[in-house]
């Protein structure tokens, strides 16, 4: 297993069961410290303001 930063995010790197090269993001393991929001918000928010925008931004181009 190895950590590297690719496409912008940080990623875990680990062989698969067939052997082939495979990659997560960190924030999908428990390799990456918690998130502070995620921590605070102790399962009462679904989502953070931020990724909602980023949500209604991606919907908004999909329309046009």
């Amino acid at each position: 297993m190895a950590v590297r930063q690719t496409w912008g995010e940080y990623r875990v790197f680990y062989y698969d069961e067939t052997g082939a090269l495979a990659a997560l993001p960190t924030t999908w393991t428990d390799v990456a410290a918690p998130d502070p929001f995620v921590a605070i918000a102790a399962e009462r928010a679904y989502c953070r303001v931020a990724d909602l925008l980023r949500l209604a931004t991606f919907i908004g181009e999909r329309e046009r």
